[in-house]
């Protein structure tokens, strides 16, 4: 619910029609990648079952959406505006998947601690 009510608040505040470039939607993929990367990289190895479950297909499965995506793309192509729709396929591609390798490299724990002098 939570992931649903912030997707909502962006497209409000970045509206588009069925015929324009989906500006909204191609954020929320592209953040929803870059936090999950991180949240795998950082938490996977150690959170529970459960917390894996509110954060990954929960929170950012709500906020992020392959349907919205697939939509905005068919209705851009449907609408004859070839060049946004691939536009939009290899942004969201491209985009996507390097916030996640940057998320997954981000969020990586450090392994050595510092040493101190005394």
């Amino acid at each position: 619910m939570l992931g649903t009510a912030l997707r909502l608040c962006i497209d409000f505040a970045i509206p588009h029609a069925d015929d324009t470039f989906p500006l909204s939607t191609l954020i929320i993929n592209v953040v929803g990648a870059f936090v999950l990367g991180a949240l795998v990289s950082r938490l996977w190895s150690t959170a529970p079952a459960w917390l894996k479950a509110a954060l990954g297909p929960g929170l950012l499965g709500s906020f992020t959406t392959f349907s919205a995506f697939a939509v905005a793309f068919v209705s851009l192509s449907a609408a004859g505006q070839w060049m946004p729709a691939l536009a939009y396929l290899a942004l969201t591609l491209v985009l996507g998947f390097g916030a996640a390798g940057l998320g997954l490299a981000l969020g990586k724990p450090t392994t050595s601690v510092p040493e101190y002098d005394e």
